[in-house]
Parts: C-alpha cells; structure tokens; sequence
C-alpha cells in the first residue's frame, strides 16, 4: 500500500513562520535592552557609591590612628600596605586597614585628592570617561547625586 504525499503530515516549521517569530523577537528585544544596559549603568554607580563609602571608612580609621589622611602622594594604597612616604604613619594595623583596594566599575584606580578640592580630602572614581575632572566623576562629594 502506497500513501500519498496530501496523507502525511509534514513536521516542522516553514521559512515563514521562522521568519515572523525572528521579527517579534527583535521587537521585543529592541524594547529590552535600553532598559536593561540603563540599569546596568545604574548598577555601575551603585558599586561606586558603596566602593567610595567603604574606602571613606577605611580613610577614617586611618586618620584616628594617625591625626591625617594619607597624602596624594601616598595614596589609598596606604590603606593596604604601610608606606615608606613621608608622613610614615604613626600606627598601622597587621594586615592593613582594607584588604586590597578595589576597582571601580570601569575597571580604573580609585583616586585620592589630599588636601581636596570638594572637602578635607576627596576620594573619586574617574566614572565612565576614565578622565578626572569632568561631570561623569562620582566622588564623596557628591554621592547624595547617586541615591
């Protein structure tokens, strides 16, 4: 017995069919993700905002035990190594007052301005630019802007 081609079923999917599910899901994803990469710049700016407090603390840790925040020169580094740059500090705590120094988001130091030019000492991230002093820095001066 012979069957006929009209009596099978045929399986799958056409090119037609495959082609308008391709369109809604560049659709969809043409309205998804602005709104994801907006939050991950969010995101980005957060881990700033929490990185620059938690090295401000460290700072503060520093400066009771030593009467002054660690000097340009010296930089945060001297929150994790005791430095050989004028003022030596007077204590310096085994292990150091944090770990290792962190990265901003976009993969650059942070900064340390001693004496600063926004308060005592200024502590910043470059932002997305990589370029200190321009309008994307997120610095202790203006983390209120970021919450």
């Amino acid at each position: 017995m012979k069957r006929s081609r009209n009596n099978r079923k045929q399986k799958g999917f056409t090119l037609l069919e495959i082609m308008v599910v391709i369109v809604i899901l560049g659709i969809l994803a043409s309205m998804v993700v602005p709104n994801l990469m907006g939050s991950q710049d969010q995101a980005r700016e957060q881990k700033a905002v929490i990185d620059i407090g938690a090295l401000e603390t460290a700072l503060g840790m520093y400066r009771s035990q030593n009467y002054s925040y660690p000097t340009t020169e010296q930089g945060l580094e001297a929150l994790v190594t005791e430095t050989d740059i004028e003022p030596l500090p007077r204590r310096f705590p085994e292990g150091g007052y944090i770990k290792r120094l962190p990265k901003d988001p976009w993969g650059n130091d942070y900064q340390l301005l001693n004496p600063g030019e926004h308060g005592k000492m200024d502590v910043f991230s470059m932002g997305p630019d990589g370029v200190s002093d321009t309008d994307d820095d997120i610095g202790n001066w203006n983390l209120g802007d970021y919450q």
